[in-house]
């Protein structure tokens, strides 16, 4: 065959590298600390990353999808669907669900999530997808939790699980967003013994 007839082959562009997408996006969330949404640019994340802009265009079409991206990294990182707690009853595992927060985390959690319902207002048909990257993580671990209780018998097969699986979700959401308070250990152990127990039907914990 004629070198002529030999068909070059197709040049690729450079691989995505795993390591650099999370340099990227931690840089993404500590811009949303320090400037909010509405202040954070592309270029402040690149420049921070130190990547070029075009690298991180590449990646995320806009600044709204990196910013859900990088989110939704940080709660795959926090909650590992392979390790959870097996105590025995329900309530010893959502506690053992718990990590201990520091108080810096606890002010970036507040910050990240005001920077995030800033762009809800801007960006409202984003709403079902920071739902996938925010909510639902941690809802499907509940899922799997209360789904142990009533294998094991502990509470009855006619409990709604898709509605006991958002409630500390949603709980934590509003105490972040409306009354912008920490998410601390306290908080949420009162939500476990006085809200999820007893809509689960095991009663009110004193």
């Amino acid at each position: 065959m004629a070198q002529a007839d030999v068909a070059e082959p197709t040049k690729l562009g450079r691989r995505r590298d795993p390591a650099r997408d999370e340099v990227i996006l931690e840089a993404a969330l500590d811009e949303l600390v320090e400037s909010g949404y509405e202040g954070m640019t592309i270029d402040m994340v690149a420049a921070r990353a130190k990547a070029g802009k075009a690298t991180v265009y590449r990646r995320w079409p806009s600044k709204a999808d990196l910013v859900i991206d990088a989110v939704a990294c940080m709660k795959r990182r926090n909650l590992d669907p392979d390790d959870l707690p097996d105590t025995g009853t329900l309530r010893g595992d959502l506690i053992a669900m718990i990590k201990p927060p520091t108080i810096r985390d606890s002010e970036r959690k507040l910050a990240l999530m005001a920077g995030i319902a800033s762009m809800l207002v801007r960006n409202p048909e984003l709403a079902d997808t920071a739902r996938a990257a925010l909510i639902e993580p941690r809802a499907a671990i509940n899922r799997v939790l209360f789904q142990r209780a009533i294998d094991r018998g502990e509470i009855s097969s006619s409990v709604d699980i898709e509605q006991l699986s958002i409630i500390g979700p949603a709980l934590a959401a509003y105490r972040t967003l409306v009354l912008h308070q920490p998410v601390d250990r306290e908080f949420l152990i009162a939500n476990i013994d006085q809200v999820i127990l007893p809509a689960a039907g095991l009663g009110v914990r004193s």
